[in-house]
């Protein structure tokens, strides 16, 4: 079978939501859902996530990074790590460990080269994305972490299905934003119960138009993107902002430029990059 009918088969099966996770992304998955109930308070979250340890000792390492601890007092139980990150942190670091723990399933070198670059991304556009949220186009910071998350996950869906379709990472990196990005990636943001919002601003980042300024959630998700220093190995994208044309991309915000803000900001995206990748 040749690639493309393998992207076409995988894109189908995610059409029907026949998609294959391994046992522990399933588990993270059902947290998801449940931190996603609106009758889940606090206190039930703390004893959901004290039920996976590795979970428990991640959430207080979170909790406790300079991005959320600006007190500087050191937490040590999950229930207090959990108060002070609040429910919509919880649901995207939930995303996250979801999405590294599917690029994290395969032994072969070079497929866990790319879910390390794509994670590497994925961290710096989130982390942009709740600056730029915050500081330029006034969206929900959250949300644009969120989608910033979430926004390869079809990537590595595919990076984790690479076992079982040989040779489906050769070949021309545009066959992926022709056959598979959009139809697999749509699939994955379903099963992962992606708010309607933060799905639109991911279709928005594969048609690639974007405003300047940028205002609305896909505009922000698509000017973080062409700011990350790190590109994407699975793509790239014709007519993308290469990394040095990203550095010329600048506009006025009220009285100052986004180089002025993003240079104020760069210890706050920093931070948030560190939390993402611990």
């Amino acid at each position: 079978m040749d690639r493309l009918d393998a992207f076409k088969q995988i894109a189908a099966q995610a059409s029907r939501g026949e998609l294959t996770f391994p046992t522990n992304v399933n588990a993270s998955l059902r947290l998801q859902q449940a931190l996603g109930d609106p009758d889940c308070h606090l206190d039930a979250a703390a004893k959901l996530i004290q039920a996976d340890p590795l979970l428990a000792a991640r959430t207080v390492a979170i909790a406790n990074a300079v991005a959320y601890n600006r007190s500087g007092n050191e937490i040590s139980s999950v229930r207090a790590a959990v108060q002070r990150l609040g429910m919509r942190t919880l649901q995207s670091q939930v995303a996250a460990l979801i999405v590294r723990q599917l690029g994290g399933q395969s032994s072969d070198p070079a497929v866990k080269a790319k879910a390390a670059q794509l994670w590497e991304h994925t961290a710096h556009v989130a982390a942009l994305a709740q600056v730029i949220a915050r500081r330029v186009t006034h969206v929900d910071p959250d949300t644009a972490m969120f989608a910033g998350i979430v926004h390869e996950v079809g990537g590595f869906y595919l990076l984790s299905q690479a076992g079982a379709w040989p040779g489906i990472l050769d070949g021309d990196p545009g066959d992926w934003i022709e056959f598979g990005e959009a139809e697999i990636g749509r699939g994955v943001l379903k099963k992962l119960v992606v708010p309607e919002p933060v799905a639109q601003a991911v279709e928005a980042m594969w048609v690639g138009l974007r405003a300047l300024p940028p205002e609305t959630l896909g505009d922000t998700l698509l000017l973080a993107n062409d700011l990350a220093p790190v590109p994407s190995p699975l793509q790239e994208r014709p007519g993308a902002t290469t990394l040095l044309g990203a550095r010329t991309i600048d506009f006025l915000v009220g009285e100052g430029t986004l180089h002025d803000i993003l240079a104020e900001s760069a210890h706050e995206v920093q931070a948030l990059f560190a939390v993402l990748m611990l």
